[in-house]
């Protein structure tokens, strides 16, 4: 059973299997703790709960951001992102058209535009 905190540095470096196997050691350690409490342990090993529990969040936290970057990996080229891996921004912009749509015209406005130009007058500038 792991003594120390996890740091978040070493957990980078490990690999898929590494991350799950420790876990699980963390959480048999969480579980073993846990009985202990009820059975009434000592002080000290009660206050190592929390510091087991936020190193269990923080193998989670590193488990899933590596395989957020992998999902994002794949999705690259696709035509579809899945929906978590899309930016957030708010409701509105979401919705907004983009700029290829905001920027088309249509064949009856392009007519317009090319037969009746924006008229140009000259003004003389008094001084």
């Amino acid at each position: 059973m792991s003594t120390s905190k996890v740091k978040a540095g070493q957990l980078w470096s490990k690999g898929k299997e590494d991350l799950k196997k420790q876990l699980i050691d963390l959480k048999t350690e969480l579980g073993a703790l846990r009985t202990q409490k009820i059975a009434g342990g000592a002080a000290s090993k009660l206050t190592k709960i929390h510091d087991i529990r936020k190193s269990i969040a923080r193998v989670l936290t590193v488990i899933n951001a590596n395989q957020r970057t992998q999902l994002r990996i794949y999705y690259k080229n696709k035509k579809y992102l899945p929906l978590d891996l899309r930016p957030k921004q708010t409701r509105a912009i979401r919705r907004r058209l983009s700029k290829k749509e905001a920027s088309r015209v249509t064949e009856k406005q392009k007519k317009k535009t090319m037969h009746f130009p924006m008229r140009k007058y000259a003004v003389k500038a008094e001084v």
